[in-house]
């Protein structure tokens, strides 16, 4: 879960294109946490405060500590109930189990320009697929998901998680088109290495404003209002 180098190769901050030009890409793969969401890493900070343990314990475990790293991987692929997940990370972080990921995941919300791009994308035509490591499948706004996405790859239901290549594969094949075709957008580095392999287009997430004009220029469409272009003030 730490953050690791920057894909290379890129045009921009964080973009790497690859040999197709940005006028053949026609599909849109896109995380959710982090991506679609505000930023995780805050989230947990902020519940490291609330249960007053020191946020670099909780890093320290998924980077370093091998039995949270294993429960970490059991929990994204849907061999671990969340409960056990509590149960058993609680005993690491020295922390109550009771509630542990909703408190982790608390101040976590939909980025609304991320949201927004999604949707603006999919009406001009791009086709979309949700490409996700999950902590439980149950805090998904799924009601959005029609509205947003042609296909859907959540890691929890297929029984594997990124940087599997075969989550990268069934979302192109989901949205309905070749990998070749295809953008996809992670916030983590080394998810983007079987993207980059498969042929896609590359954008790693940091904010909205980064991400968004990177996505307009391999898309071809306009993902904002004209007024929320970069430097200018958005329309209200």
């Amino acid at each position: 879960m730490a953050a690791e180098t920057d894909a290379t190769g890129a045009s921009s901050a964080g973009e790497h294109a690859g040999p197709r030009a940005a006028a053949e890409r026609q599909g849109l793969l896109i995380d959710w946490g982090g991506v679609l969401t505000t930023n995780l890493f805050a989230s947990f900070q902020a519940y490291c405060v609330r249960a007053r343990i020191d946020p670099k314990t909780l890093a320290g475990r998924f980077r370093s500590d091998p039995a949270a790293r294993e429960l970490l991987i059991a929990l994204e692929t849907g061999e671990l109930e969340e409960i056990d997940f509590e149960l058993r990370f609680a005993a690491l972080l020295e922390v109550e189990p009771d509630g542990l990921i909703d408190g982790l995941f608390a101040d976590v919300h939909p980025d609304v320009a991320m949201v927004d791009a999604v949707r603006r994308a999919r009406a001009a035509g791009i086709r979309t697929a949700l490409v996700s490591n999950s902590w439980g499948v149950h805090r998904y706004p799924h009601d959005m998901f029609s509205e947003l996405f042609d296909g859907v790859v959540i890691s929890g239901e297929e029984r594997m998680r990124k940087p599997a290549r075969r989550m990268y594969e069934l979302g192109a094949e989901r949205a309905g088109l070749a990998a070749e075709l295809c953008v996809f957008v992670d916030d983590l580095p080394f998810n983007l290495t079987p993207a980059d392999e498969l042929g896609m287009a590359t954008v790693l997430h940091t904010d909205a404003d980064t991400t968004i004009p990177q996505l307009e220029r391999l898309l071809g469409v306009p993902l904002r209002e004209s007024g929320e272009a970069s430097g200018q003030p958005r329309v209200s």
